[in-house]
C-alpha cells in the first residue's frame, strides 16, 4: 500500500501512529471461501475487481465502533446539554465567531440584531443617524415633541432671545391697546349679571369678541414672526449646527413680506368662509324670520368653525415651506396641501397635543401673575370673577409680564413642532433624510453595504 495524503476510506491507509514499514498486528484469520462468496458473490468471478477486494491492512480488532450510540449498551446515554439561558432584558452578549453571541454576525455584531451589517440579515436595518435633535427617519409623536424641547434646550440663547424679543413687542402693543382703547370702548359687565336680558348679554358677547379680535390679531402676527425666526434655528438644530440671532434674522428677513402676505391671504379665506356660512341666517333674519335666521346662524357658526379648522391644518406647513424652500405664497400653499394630504388627522392631533402641553405650562406661569395683578388693582380679585374688563394699568402691566414669560415657552414649542412636522412629512414622502444627512456631513448615508443585495 502507498501512504498518500488526503481523504481515504477507512482501512486503506496505515493505522494511526504507525509507519508504513513497521510491524503490524496479526491479520484476521482467513475467512472461508463460502463465506466470502456468500457476502461478495462477485469475488469468485473477478477477484481483482475494485471495491470487492479486502485490504490486507486492517485496523486491530476491537477498534471499530458504531458511528452513533454508546459503546457499552449497558451504559445509559449522556444527558443532553442544558439549553442556553434566555435573557429577558439587558444587552445581548458580544459577538463571537460563527454568527453566534460573541462573534461577527451574532446578536450584537455586524449583520446581527442592532448591528450595522448588510441588509437582509437576521437583525434588521441599522439604527438611523442622529446628527442633531432628531433621528433621520420618520418620526413618532414623542420624538417630534422631544425634538422641539431639545432645540430649545440646546440653543437656548438664540431661542429665548427671539421669543423674548417678540413677546415683549407683542405685549406692549396689547397692553396699550387694552388700556387706551378697549377698556373704554367695550362693556362686558352683562356677562356676569344674572338679571341681564338676552339682548344685553348678546351685546356684551359682541363687545368681548370685538375686544378679543385685535388682541388675537396682534398675537397671531407675533406668532408668525417668532415662527419664521425659529424655523431657521430648528432646521439648523436638525443638522447639529447652531445659529445666532443675527444669522436667523438675516436668513428670515427676505421672506417676511411673503410670510405676512401668506397670513393675510389665509385670514381673507377664513373670513370668506365665515361670511358664506352665515349668509343664509343673515338673509333669513333680514326677511323677518327671526327664529329661522337664528337657527341658520348657529349652524353657520358651527360649519364655519369646522371649515376654518380644516383649512388651517391643511395649510399649516405653508410657513416652513415658504421659509426653508424660499418659495412664493401660492407654491407654499400647494406644498403644504400636498404634504398634509392623507395625514390631516395625524397633523391635527400632534399640533393639538403640542398646543395643550404648551398652554398648560404657560398657564402655570401666567395665572399667578394675573392673580397678583388683580390683587394689586382697585377691583381686586373679585373684579375677575365679575367679568369686568376695567382692571387698570397695574393689572395690565403685571399680567403682561406673566404673558411675556409664558410666550417664551409657547413660541419655541409651537414653532419647533410645526417645523419638525414639515421635516417628518418630507422624510416620509420625499426621502428628505438623505439630503439632510449629506447636509450634516454624513458620508455614504443610505447607500447599501458592499456585497448587499438590493431589496434584501
Amino acid at each position: 500500500m502507498k501512504d498518500t495524503p488526503g481523504w481515504a476510506s477507512p482501512g486503506s491507509a496505515p493505522s494511526d501512529g504507525q509507519e508504513p514499514g513497521a510491524s503490524h498486528p496479526a491479520e484476521p484469520a482467513a475467512r472461508p471461501a463460502d463465506d466470502q462468496s456468500a457476502e461478495h458473490p462477485d469475488a469468485s468471478e473477478n477477484p481483482q475487481s475494485p471495491g470487492t477486494k479486502w485490504s490486507k491492512e486492517q485496523p486491530p480488532a476491537g477498534q471499530w465502533s458504531a458511528p452513533a450510540g454508546p459503546q457499552n449498551p449497558a451504559q445509559p446515554p449522556p444527558p443532553p446539554p442544558p439549553p442556553p439561558p434566555v435573557h429577558h432584558w439587558g444587552p445581548y452578549p458580544p459577538a463571537g465567531p460563527g454568527g453566534h453571541p460573541g462573534g461577527p454576525g451574532g446578536y450584537g455584531g455586524p449583520g446581527g440584531y442592532g448591528g450595522y451589517g448588510p441588509p437582509g440579515g437576521w437583525g434588521g436595518p441599522p439604527p438611523a443617524a442622529k446628527p442633531g435633535v432628531i433621528p433621520l427617519r420618520p418620526l413618532g409623536v414623542g420624538e417630534i415633541l422631544d425634538g422641539a424641547v431639545a432645540t430649545m434646550r440646546a440653543h437656548w440663547r438664540t431661542v429665548l432671545g427671539i421669543s423674548l424679543t417678540v413677546a415683549i413687542v407683542i405685549e406692549v402693543f396689547i397692553v396699550l391697546l387694552q388700556g387706551l382703547i378697549l377698556n373704554d370702548a367695550t362693556d362686558t359687565a352683562a356677562l356676569g349679571d344674572p338679571s341681564a336680558t338676552a339682548d344685553e348679554q348678546l351685546n356684551a358677547m359682541g363687545d368681548a369678541m370685538r375686544a378679543s379680535g385685535p388682541v388675537l390679531l396682534i398675537s397671531l402676527i407675533g406668532t408668525v414672526v417668532a415662527t419664521a425666526l425659529l424655523t431657521t434655528v430648528t432646521s439648523r438644530a436638525v443638522l447639529g449646527k447652531s445659529v445666532t440671532l443675527k444669522e436667523a434674522w438675516r436668513e428670515a428677513r427676505p421672506q417676511l413680506p411673503r410670510l405676512f402676505g401668506l397670513i393675510f391671504l389665509l385670514m381673507l379665506i377664513a373670513a370668506g368662509i365665515v361670511l358664506v356660512c352665515l349668509l343664509p341666517g343673515i338673509l333669513a333674519s333680514a326677511a323677518g324670520n327671526t327664529d329661522g335666521g337664528a337657527a341658520l346662524k348657529a349652524f353657520g357658526i358651527l360649519g364655519s368653525i369646522v371649515l376654518v379648522l380644516w383649512l388651517l391644518i391643511r395649510f399649516c406647513l405653508a410657513s416652513p415651506a415658504l421659509m426653508l424652500e424660499k418659495q412664493g405664497i401660492k407654491k407654499a400653499l400647494s406644498r403644504s396641501a400636498k404634504l398634509t394630504r392623507g395625514s390631516w388627522w395625524r397633523v391635527f392631533g400632534i399640533q393639538l397635543l403640542a398646543l395643550l402641553i404648551a398652554n398648560i405650562i404657560a398657564m402655570i406661569v401666567v395665572v399667578p401673575f394675573a392673580l397678583l395683578g388683580a390683587s394689586l388693582s382697585d377691583g381686586g380679585i373679585g373684579g375677575m370673577v365679575e367679568a369686568s374688563n376695567d382692571y387698570g394699568w397695574t393689572y395690565l402691566i403685571v399680567s403682561g409680564v406673566g404673558s411675556v414669560i409664558g410666550s417664551m415657552i409657547t413660541f419655541p414649542i409651537a414653532a419647533g413642532v410645526i417645523v419638525l412636522l414639515y421635516i417628518d412629512q418630507r422624510i416620509r414622502r420625499e426621502a428628505l433624510d438623505l439630503d439632510l444627512a449629506r447636509a450634516a456631513g454624513l458620508q455614504d448615508y443610505g447607500s447599501p453595504a458592499p456585497g448587499a443585495t438590493p431589496g434584501g
